[in-house]
């Protein structure tokens, strides 16, 4: 090769090198740096598509895993009312053997009667109050409610829990014992008239007196004065249906007359209680309608330890997926620290040595001015 001055191929050559240490170093302290191997899609376009899925994935999978928490927490509810269910079925269980005793006297069973109604609605409230982030869980409208506990869109990633059925309705089991008997009485309201209404459950007879000028003009009204009327109210309640009956409900666990209590009401159509008191046949008989519905509520309260067993393992396999996919992205783009670390050396070293040789480079053109002196 010719001594040229024009052309220092020696000092481009080393330029070129100097430059892709360059570039290797500083691709090097990105790594370094960010502790990433894959800083942008150049450094691997393929495994970059492959680490955004499994990113999405694991997020996806933490979510899940917040969702099938959110399921815990909703049966742990609904199994916390569903206990406290049982103990109050329990007490109205010890009622009834204590009524099924014929050494009760009238007293005693009416007080039965009434601590054995106040269960009942508490039952009904329990089954209407309980409820998870405004949703009640039940009062039997709750139905299915789907939780997603896997990060893809089909069913296997999907619970479902079913708060329906004998035992989840805690409304109809209050129901279902009826501890109030009613009568319906047909009321032509034009014809009432001034004088005394006689109502009767079990032993207890109230007698409310319609004064003159003050004869009530609706069945609602009747109701009205009924419930306001002190003795009434410790014995019945009363309300007014679409059909313009009065319905009248004991309090005392016994049966409603269906005799017409006065002028313009006829003679009513009784709704015996399933769990009645007065008698130590009646309750013995409600003994066996409180094991049925004591038995449903048990039987809800296994479904939801099935549920919820069911929930702690989607969680713990969760788990399990998050930390399998985690380290599956990491080998895909996390750096391996040693290994770049000698990688960085070389380049470093590499870089100090070309620039050193281009600065030599640069000055063999000047071996020319010998020539001309």
């Amino acid at each position: 090769m010719g001594f040229s001055v024009n052309t220092n191929l020696d000092a481009l050559n080393t330029y070129r090198n100097l430059q892709n240490t360059q570039n290797s170093l500083s691709n090097s302290l990105a790594k370094l740096s960010s502790g990433l191997r894959i800083n942008n899609a150049g450094d691997d376009a393929a495994g970059l598509t492959i680490a955004t899925t499994l990113g999405s994935q694991v997020s996806g999978l933490q979510q899940a895993s917040r969702n099938a928490q959110d399921g815990t927490s909703v049966v742990q509810t609904a199994d916390g009312a569903l206990s406290q269910a049982q103990s109050l079925l329990g007490r109205l269980r010890d009622l009834a053997v204590q009524a099924a005793n014929d050494s009760n006297s009238t007293s005693a069973r009416t007080a039965i009667g009434t601590e054995a109604t106040s269960i009942k609605n508490e039952l009904t409230r329990l089954g209407q109050s309980t409820n998870f982030n405004g949703k009640t869980l039940l009062d039997g409208t709750a139905g299915t409610m789907n939780f997603q506990v896997g990060a893809d869109g089909n069913s296997q990633s999907q619970i479902g829990v079913t708060l329906s059925g004998a035992g989840f309705d805690l409304t109809s089991v209050a129901s279902a014992l009826g501890s109030t008997s009613q009568a319906s009485f047909a009321v032509t309201p034009g014809t009432l008239a001034a004088g005394t209404y006689t109502f009767t459950t079990g032993k207890t007879s109230v007698a409310y007196t319609i004064a003159a000028g003050s004869v009530p003009s609706t069945t609602q009204g009747l109701a009205d004065a009924l419930n306001a009327n002190s003795d009434f109210a410790n014995a019945f309640s009363a309300t007014a249906d679409s059909s313009n009956n009065l319905i009248v409900s004991s309090k005392l666990g016994t049966t409603v007359s269906g005799t017409a209590p006065g002028t313009g009401i006829a003679a009513g159509t009784v709704t015996a209680a399933t769990v009645q008191f007065d008698t130590a046949a009646h309750a013995q008989a409600a003994i066996t309608a409180i094991d049925t519905q004591i038995a449903n509520v048990s039987s809800a309260r296994s479904t939801i330890g099935a549920l919820e067993n069911r929930f702690a393992s989607a969680v713990s396999t969760i788990s399990t997926s998050v930390t399998n996919l985690t380290a599956a992205k990491s080998r895909i783009t996390d750096v391996d620290m040693a290994s770049e670390m000698v990688n960085y050396s070389r380049a470093n070293i590499l870089a100090q040595s070309g620039t050193a040789m281009l600065a030599q480079a640069n000055q063999a053109p000047q071996l020319a001015l010998k020539l001309l002196g």
